[in-house]
């Protein structure tokens, strides 16, 4: 698997085999919504498999799924500056840029980056801690009306 991709419906169904899950159809629609909206809140997920018709769910099936998958490892999450849980379908090590004035998150891959703050990060000792991962986030507004969104 190309570790700057999320994992596609076969890999997902092999993750949840593994996890001793069943790929039923609204596992597999949320997966699949999440792969196209990339971050995303459960409205949002929600919204993208009823607009397909994939299956049927509510927003707390969806919320829940997404909260399950988060808590194996398959998806992140991340808390808004307006307060709103979005889940992330990319788990590798990436930097988020998040627009405050639009309320969504685009990933930053920069690996080089990365790798710098690890390099960094393991010549540091914070006493009584072990450093497992880092999360780095940007924040920013457009500076000019065509990189609104909505």
């Amino acid at each position: 698997m190309n570790t700057h991709k999320c994992p596609n419906l076969e890999e997902f169904k092999a993750i949840l085999k593994k996890h001793a899950l069943k790929a039923t159809p609204q596992r597999l629609a949320v997966h699949e919504a999440m792969m196209n909206l990339g971050h995303a809140s459960a409205d949002m997920v929600t919204d993208a498999i009823k607009e397909k018709e994939t299956a049927k769910v509510t927003v707390a099936s969806v919320y829940n799924i997404l909260t399950h998958m988060a808590m194996l490892g398959i998806y992140h999450y991340r808390l808004s500056a307006n307060n709103k849980m979005y889940f992330d379908v990319n788990t590798f090590k990436h930097i988020h840029f998040y627009d405050q004035s639009n309320h969504v998150f685009r990933d930053v891959i920069d690996d080089e980056l990365v790798q710098l703050i690890e390099a960094h990060l393991s010549r540091k000792k914070v006493k009584g801690y072990k450093i497992e991962s880092f999360d780095i986030q940007l924040v920013g507004r457009p500076t000019r009306k065509k990189y609104s969104v909505g």
